[in-house]
């Protein structure tokens, strides 16, 4: 039987878990003098993102990428706050990249640093691989490897994304952890086999949303308050 000794790879949610998408996105809005409030566009624009991909989770749509689902996103949102009419194509192009410029949490360029120190540590984000790539390098963030969505072609929690990454390292599932701020994506996770990490992070939303927190019934293997926390916990 595996036991949490026989873990080789850590695999990374990023969007909330690495990566303060909503304080990012708002500061980027907010700078364009826009006249709106930069935080509640970011969360009208993020509320978009599961519905937008349900299409391509049930085979009725093709597969695209996030930039994609981002700027159709975008389109809907400033028609949204009325001010279409503010951005010509250009800038709506550049701010749809502002996913690519998203901050780290204080304390993920070290925390992550430390676990690669004794695992090979890995993205599994439903962002495209241009996306992380950027993002990463700007953030410096290390990985061995960037995983997405994209190399599946299919978006979390679809069992292929799961399955599919511990394939590609050879392993099997219970030799893989996913680490995520996200309850829905870590029981997705373990439904497929994979052991589980979860990292709280009470400011995803803001200070008035607590965000995909886990519930009583849920039992993760590993609980933390950062991704420092969790290093500590496993050891590095």
């Amino acid at each position: 039987m595996n036991t949490l000794t026989d873990i080789r790879l850590l695999a990374f949610d990023v969007f909330g878990t690495v990566v303060d998408w909503r304080g990012s996105v708002a500061r980027e809005v907010e700078a364009l003098g826009l006249g709106i409030d930069g935080a509640a566009f970011a969360d009208a624009w993020r509320e978009r993102y599961l519905p937008a991909m349900k299409a391509v989770r049930k085979g009725t749509r093709d597969w695209v990428n996030l930039d994609t689902l981002h700027r159709e996103n975008l389109e809907g949102v400033l028609q949204e706050f009325g001010i279409a009419d503010q951005l010509d194509d250009a800038a709506r192009s550049d701010l749809n990249r502002a996913w690519h410029r998203l901050d780290p949490w204080s304390d993920t360029v070290e925390g992550l640093a430390r676990l690669r120190s004794r695992f090979v540590v890995t993205t599994l984000s439903n962002g495209n691989i241009g996306l992380l790539a950027n993002l990463s390098k700007r953030a410096a963030l290390s990985w061995d490897c960037i995983v997405s969505a994209e190399t599946f072609k299919a978006y979390k929690p679809d069992p292929r994304t799961y399955l599919g990454v511990a394939g590609l390292f050879d392993l099997n599932p219970a030799q893989v952890m996913l680490c995520a701020a996200h309850a829905t994506d870590l029981r997705a996770a373990a439904k497929s086999g994979l052991r589980t990490a979860y990292i709280d992070r009470p400011l995803e939303w803001g200070p008035d949303r607590l965000g995909d927190v886990p519930g009583p019934e849920d039992r993760f293997d590993f609980s933390a308050s950062s991704i420092d926390d969790l290093a500590r916990q496993l050891g590095c």
